[in-house]
């Protein structure tokens, strides 16, 4: 029996902080463990030895700074991760290792309007086809990330009311994908996944604390603060689309007017454009025909970099972040949109907290929120999920983690 103080307590402590780090970043040298763990050169060389022989990690040798070095991931064998991701009009899902390395990944389209049960259904089918097809079953699953577009209820684990997806309100998605796959189920909202996939995969790496800002069918922002999500206790921190900018603008679906969304938003930026551009006109193709030079197209884009970026400098002013990261669909218009967010940055925000900023697209386009999923999971699982139980071998079964 392990007591609090002991020799083996202590040691079980420092394999789990070498697990952890390795883990959150996806491949290490020892010299970057021994700094992420404080721990000594000796004691991680020692550590990662003992791991390495456990089958939980792969040793391989590198360089870095010029120099020789053995770099550390987690062993392909020690299990998969999976990540799924409901849009508004499609499926998202992807496999992963334990290494941050993607296995496979598919999109289809699908109308979640429909019918949450057929989206459910469909999710079940495409992990189940994506798995079979790298050759592994449900055992080796240690977790799977959900990304749902609205807002996940803290206490009863359900999407709210104000969701995009009415028909989905009352449900709760964790316990749905649960009980069909069998495995643990860590669900958050597509902004939040979006900022997690930009911070580990994308253009949010090296930065501790950044804004994810998705524009879609609604607007949403991830915040990430010293490095972790920002939730809130309610879950809801973020919702940037519900910032007031006119008090006689539109009704907004959150009952309120002149809400950024009401501004920003597709559903309600496409109708200025569709008399002289066709009913069928998307996002898309208004930021492919801006990107051609047409006038209408160019003006709206530019309208709505302004609304945003008014509500980017309300954040700056709030929480100081160094990094604002534009997803969505609208970030393929890249300067033609973020000129115009700087430029209402530069005016509304502190000048200080203005020259500090940064403002970018995305580097994963549609790819951030499933990846998010991923690493969801593997920020979220336990490192004794990893651990050898006594040197038996035997990993203990994955758990869900409080209050997801």
């Amino acid at each position: 029996m392990q007591t609090p103080g002991s020799q083996s307590s202590l040691h079980r402590a420092n394999l789990e902080r070498v697990v952890r780090a390795v883990r959150l970043a996806g491949s290490l040298t020892q010299a970057e463990i021994a700094r992420a763990t404080g721990l000594s050169a000796a004691t991680v060389s020692n550590i990662v030895r003992e791991l390495k022989d456990g089958g939980t990690v792969e040793v391989t040798d590198t360089s870095a700074g010029g120099r020789r070095a053995r770099s550390v991931s987690l062993s392909g064998d020690a299990g998969i991760v999976i990540g799924v991701d409901f849009g508004h009009t499609h499926l998202r899902v992807a496999v992963g290792n334990l290494a941050h390395q993607v296995l496979a990944e598919e999109s289809e389209p699908l109308d979640v309007d429909a019918s949450w049960a057929e989206g459910f259904d469909r999710a079940e089918a495409l992990v189940g086809r994506l798995i079979a097809g790298i050759g592994v079953g449900l055992e080796k699953v240690i977790g799977v990330g959900l990304g749902v577009p609205g807002p996940i209820d803290v206490e009863s684990g359900t999407l709210g009311s104000t969701a995009i997806l009415p028909g989905w309100a009352g449900i709760n998605p964790r316990q749905e994908l649960s009980q069909r796959l069998g495995v643990p189920v860590y669900v958050d909202n597509d902004a939040n996944l979006g900022a997690l996939g930009e911070l580990v995969w994308g253009s949010g790496r090296g930065v501790k604390d950044l804004a994810y800002i998705k524009v879609a069918s609604g607007v949403g922002a991830g915040l990430v603060i010293n490095g972790q999500i920002y939730r809130g206790p309610g879950g809801t921190a973020g919702e940037i689309g519900h910032i007031t900018l006119d008090e006689s603008g539109p009704v907004c679906r959150c009952g309120n007017r002149g809400c950024l969304e009401t501004f920003a938003a597709a559903r309600y930026v496409l109708p200025l454009l569709q008399g002289t551009h066709g009913p069928e006109l998307t996002m898309e193709r208004v930021v492919e025909l801006a990107r051609e030079g047409d006038p209408g197209c160019r003006r709206v884009i530019t309208d709505v970099g302004r609304h945003i970026g008014s509500g980017v400098a309300s954040l700056c002013n709030l929480l100081n972040p160094s990094r604002v990261v534009l997803g969505g669909s609208l970030a393929e218009a890249g300067e033609l949109v973020l000129a115009p967010i700087r430029e209402s940055v530069g005016r509304y925000a502190i000048p200080s907290a203005a020259r500090q900023l940064s403002v970018l697209t995305g580097s994963l386009g549609g790819r951030a929120e499933v990846l998010g999923a991923l690493a969801l999971v593997l920020s979220e699982m336990g490192d004794s999920t990893l651990l050898s139980d006594h040197g038996s071998g035997v990993r203990a079964p994955a758990v869900l983690s409080s209050g997801r």
